[in-house]
C-alpha cells in the first residue's frame, strides 16, 4: 500500500547508500501539486476513526484528503516536532497523574504551541477468537504457558498502557509468550488472532468486530488529536474539523462499537508555550 498511497517516487542516486535527513532528493510526482497541498498528513497512533475521517473528507470536500501513517503515539509526537505532519493521534497515559498526552507533549514538544482535540474515549481489551475457547478474561492469563500473545510496538499508547498494567500486577513480560512480537495497528493484531498466528492481543473493540472476533473489555482510555496551533487555525484543517464535529461522523464512530463520542471535537487542553 505504500506505492498505492504515495504522492511521488523518490530517486536515490546510483551507488548511493541513502539520503541524509535534510538532504535534497529528486521526486517524480504521482499526484498534482494542488492535490498534495490539500492533503492533511496525520502521523501517530492508529484508530479506525481516522479511516472514517478520510472517507468523509472525500465526500464532503472534493480535493481534500487525509494521508495517515501508523507509527504509534510517541512516534507521532516526534514527527510533529520535526514538522512532518499536521496532526498526530495519541493516547499516551501518564502513570503518575492518570492524564493522557499532556506530559508527553510538554516533554517532547516544549517549544510548540499545540492543542489537544478530543476524538473519543475507547475501550481496550483482549482480542480473542470467536467463542474464546481458552477462557481468557484478565491480563494475568497472558502468563499462561498455553497462551500466545501478540504485542504492539514500543512507543504506541497501547504498549504504554499494557506495560503500566503489567507493572501494577507485578507480572514480568518475560513470562508472556509472544511479548516481543510487535504489530503496528489494532487491525494487524486482530488479523494475527483471526489467522491463528496468536491467541490474543491487546486492542480496541472496533478491530475485533471488523474481523468477527470476540473481545474481553479491560480498560478505558482517551484517544486525542495533537495539533500544532498554526495548523489548527489554517484553512487546510477546516474541512477535517467540520467532519469531526459533525453529527454524521459521531454516529458513524459510535456504530463501530467501544467508543465514547460524547465529547468528540472539543478542545481539552492547549499549551501556553510557543
Amino acid at each position: 500500500m505504500s506505492m498505492v498511497r504515495a504522492d511521488g517516487l523518490g530517486r536515490v542516486p546510483r551507488f548511493s547508500e541513502g539520503v541524509l535527513a535534510g538532504g535534497e532528493l529528486e521526486v517524480e510526482l504521482l499526484r498534482s501539486l494542488d492535490d498534495i497541498r490539500h492533503t492533511v498528513v496525520a502521523i501517530g497512533s492508529h484508530d479506525l476513526a481516522l479511516d472514517l475521517i478520510s472517507n468523509a473528507l472525500a465526500h464532503r470536500s472534493p480535493g481534500a484528503s487525509l494521508a495517515s501513517a501508523n507509527v504509534g503515539s510517541l512516534g507521532g509526537l516526534l514527527s510533529l516536532g520535526r514538522g512532518e505532519a499536521h496532526l498526530a493521534g495519541s493516547h499516551l497515559l501518564d502513570e503518575q497523574t492518570g492524564e493522557y498526552n499532556v506530559s508527553y507533549i510538554e516533554r517532547h514538544l516544549p517549544r510548540r504551541r499545540v492543542v489537544l482535540l478530543q476524538l473519543a474515549g475507547r475501550v481496550q481489551g483482549l482480542i480473542v477468537p470467536r467463542g474464546n475457547r481458552q477462557g481468557l478474561s484478565t491480563l494475568e492469563d497472558l502468563a499462561r504457558p498455553d497462551v500466545l500473545f501478540v504485542n504492539r510496538q514500543r512507543g504506541s499508547g497501547t504498549r504504554v498502557l499494557l506495560d503500566y498494567q503489567l507493572r501494577l500486577l507485578g507480572l514480568s513480560p518475560a513470562h508472556i509468550r509472544g511479548y516481543e512480537r510487535e504489530e503496528y495497528t489494532h487491525l494487524a493484531v486482530a488479523a494475527d488472532v483471526a489467522s491463528g498466528a496468536a491467541d490474543t492481543g491487546l486492542g480496541i473493540l472496533a478491530a475485533a468486530r471488523a474481523l468477527d472476533l470476540d473481545f474481553v473489555p479491560l480498560f478505558n482510555e482517551q484517544y486525542q488529536l495533537v495539533i500544532p496551533r498554526e495548523h489548527y487555525e489554517a484553512p487546510i484543517l477546516a474541512p477535517l474539523l467540520d467532519v469531526v464535529r459533525g453529527a454524521e461522523f459521531r454516529t458513524a464512530v459510535d456504530a463501530l462499537g467501544g467508543y465514547d463520542v460524547s465529547e468528540m471535537g472539543t478542545l481539552v487542553w492547549e499549551s501556553s508555550r510557543g
